[in-house]
């Protein structure tokens, strides 16, 4: 497979149909799919406390990412009304990760783990381990609220088709762009 590409989601980027690059699929009653997921990054350092060394994490960053190669549009059905659609299923992903962040991060701030390993060298690599999956278990879960506040978001707007529903997540989206 070709190079991963993904886009992130700043104040200022707005997708266009260009960033649907898969094939569309006819089988499928949507008439365009976003795929969009969480990446994160973090920093762990580790400590002798006695004979044990532990761990403790910092810098936990969450970022909201478009999938271009997995997401598609019907190009009968490209127009702007639903690429709006679209671009608010990536906006409440950001919305999402607004509201958990601070959450997500207060779990792990301040915080110490144990290691596991024979030696130092070892403790330290599984730190690095270890608490990856510790994030990553807990960005999966914020990966599924995002999911099902997007299949509300696509019931209640009957994907971009509804105006009244979908002016009114417009307006709750346009306070990111400040």
């Amino acid at each position: 497979m070709g190079e991963h590409i993904t886009l992130q989601w700043t104040p200022d980027f707005v997708l266009s149909w260009s960033d649907f690059q898969a094939e569309s699929n006819p089988a499928v009653f949507e008439d365009s799919h976003s795929v969009v997921k969480y990446r994160f990054t973090w920093t762990v350092n580790s400590e002798k406390i006695g004979e044990q060394i532990v761990f403790f994490i910092e810098d936990i960053r969450l970022f909201v990412e478009f999938h271009p190669l997995l997401s598609w549009v019907r190009s009968s059905e490209a127009n702007d009304s639903l690429l709006n659609h679209e671009q608010g299923n990536f906006d409440l992903a950001e919305l999402v990760k607004n509201d958990n962040l601070k959450k997500l991060q207060n779990q792990f701030y301040s915080k110490y783990f144990p290691t596991r390993g024979q030696n130092e060298q070892q403790q330290k690599q599984f730190a690095k381990e270890d608490s990856g999956k510790m994030i990553n278990f807990e960005v999966e879960k914020l990966q599924k609220l995002y999911d099902e506040k997007s299949l509300k978001y696509h019931d209640e707007t009957n994907h971009g088709l509804e105006i009244v529903p979908q002016s009114k997540y417009n307006l709750i989206f346009k306070q990111l762009r400040r």
